[in-house]
């Protein structure tokens, strides 16, 4: 548990840090997964980390798509 909370910290900590509010999107929900599955295979850290990136990419694709729906749209 201890090292869920230390992850969710970190994950909070690293997404406030960022210079702009947009580069973190999908980062803390992914690092709130990761950690709690990374916590049950006793790498809670580690499992925060990789969902983190996990979620910003995820995000970034779904900005992309919504981006590209709205530019079709509009034509």
């Amino acid at each position: 548990m201890r090292t869920l909370i230390i992850a969710s910290v970190t994950a909070i900590a690293l997404a406030a840090s960022a210079p702009a509010p947009a580069h973190a999107a999908g980062c803390l929900k992914g690092a709130v997964v990761g950690g709690v599955a990374g916590h049950l295979a006793h790498h809670g850290v580690l499992g925060a980390v990789g969902g983190c990136a996990v979620g910003h990419h995820m995000a970034s694709k779904k900005q992309a798509a919504q981006q590209a729906q709205y530019q079709n749209s509009n034509r």
